[in-house]
């Protein structure tokens, strides 16, 4: 049968007593019994917040070592968790478990004195200046490389920082702040409207060719419109209410009700409405599923292209999903602008389209100015035989150009 041992819990404890654990910083002692200990605890036994506190010194042939129980320098899982050491007597088979206190032993150089409480930020700055001196009484040569290439990179940084802060200088001086400034605002603006505006030409000879119709719907895609979009032709006016009540496209609709006589310029402007109308209704989707379009039969080329062009993709539960953000809303509205100058000889009632698309009449002035549109006022019949003003965007060039700081500031003023 095998011995029993038991444990016992050293009553010495209980008077303040435990067992001390060090680790040293920077390595590990080889021959403990060449390094002498010593132990040193608060006088001030009254005052609660240093009566615990402890000191460790260990004493090398070569270094001192200090470590203690407090400040910045002091392990935080002495606070966290309590650690136990047992000493166990293998002729009684009696293990006697101590409290234990873990020590960081920091080494000291010679002529240091230790610093005294308030100086911690100060030791924390020169502690890299301590590594460095050991480096170099008793680091390795690859240590001592790595030293001083650090040492004259940090030179090198500091050169190349004052170079380029004179360059500033001498640049605001010539050209003036606030010139400067302005040309800041104008390169953010400009590569924020790169992001979600179609490709623009602003010195083309005609307004065709500012936003060109092929950049818009390639001739692939064109093509391969011819079939889904014959269900636009020969609408009865029951067919078109039946779309007003399901909620479709106010610009849509309107434009259906106009189609021209001409074969050859009725079949191009029912592809554009198909198109357009498929953009209304991606802007409305949130996430975009796998078999999105293919039931109404919508070209596998279109659909690739709507993916890429305005969807974001997205990695959640183990699978990839194309999500429709504010920035790519935004983005179709700019293309949907720009088709329907195409189909409306260069002038779109924004108010219509700000309605089919819910937005705030600002933003979408905002998407017309940075297209370059001229805004205007025009008046419409609306239901109940009320006029009411809205706001028509007309492409002429050459391109209206907008203070963009101006708008800025208008619109931080509004919020």
């Amino acid at each position: 049968m095998a011995a029993s041992s038991v444990w016992k819990y050293c009553e010495e404890e209980q008077a303040g007593k435990s067992a001390l654990i060090v680790q040293f910083s920077n390595g590990q002692i080889k021959n403990t019994e060449q390094v002498d200990f010593t132990f040193y605890k608060n006088a001030d036994t009254s005052n609660p917040r240093k009566k615990n506190r402890r000191i460790v010194a260990a004493d090398t042939d070569r270094l001192c070592y200090v470590g203690n129980n407090y400040g910045a320098g002091s392990l935080k899982c002495n606070n966290l968790c309590k650690y136990y050491v047992g000493v166990l007597d293998k002729k009684t088979n009696r293990m006697e478990v101590h409290n234990a206190e873990l020590f960081s032993m920091q080494p000291v150089l010679p002529g240091e004195t230790l610093k005294e409480e308030g100086a911690s930020e100060i030791q924390d700055k020169s502690y890299r200046e301590k590594v460095d001196s050991l480096i170099e009484a008793f680091g390795t040569n690859k240590q001592k490389r790595a030293l001083s290439s650090r040492r004259l990179n940090q030179v090198g940084s500091e050169t190349l920082h004052k170079a380029v802060a004179k360059a500033a200088d001498n640049i605001i001086e010539k050209k003036g702040l606030k010139a400067l400034v302005q040309d800041v605002v104008q390169t953010e603006t400009q590569a924020e409207n790169d992001l979600y505006l179609p490709p623009c030409n602003p010195g083309a000879e005609t307004p065709a060719d500012v936003y060109a119709f092929d950049s818009l719907i390639s001739p692939a895609q064109y093509k391969a419109l011819e079939t889904p979009a014959q269900t636009l032709k020969g609408l009865s006016e029951e067919d078109i209410q039946k779309m007003t009540q399901e909620g479709s496209s106010l610009v849509v609709l309107k434009e259906l009700q106009c189609l021209p006589k001409d074969p050859e310029a009725q079949d191009h402007k029912v592809r554009c409405l198909w198109y357009l109308n498929w953009l209304f209704k991606l802007s409305s989707q949130r996430r975009i599923g796998p078999k999105y379009g293919s039931e109404e039969g919508m070209p596998r080329n279109i659909m690739t292209s709507f993916l890429k062009n305005f969807t974001v993709e997205t990695f959640n539960d183990g699978q990839i999903r194309n999500m429709v953000p504010a920035s790519m809303k935004t983005k179709i509205v700019a293309y949907a602008l720009a088709l329907l100058l195409h189909i409306r000889d260069f002038e779109v009632d924004l108010t219509l389209l700000q309605r089919d698309f819910r937005l705030t009449e600002n933003k979408m002035l905002e998407v017309a100015k940075a297209m370059g549109l001229k805004i205007g006022k025009i008046s419409v019949l609306a239901s109940g035989g009320l006029m009411e003003d809205h706001k028509l965007g007309t492409l002429v060039l050459p391109l209206m150009k907008y203070d963009q700081r101006m708008e800025r500031r208008k619109r931080k003023k509004m919020s």
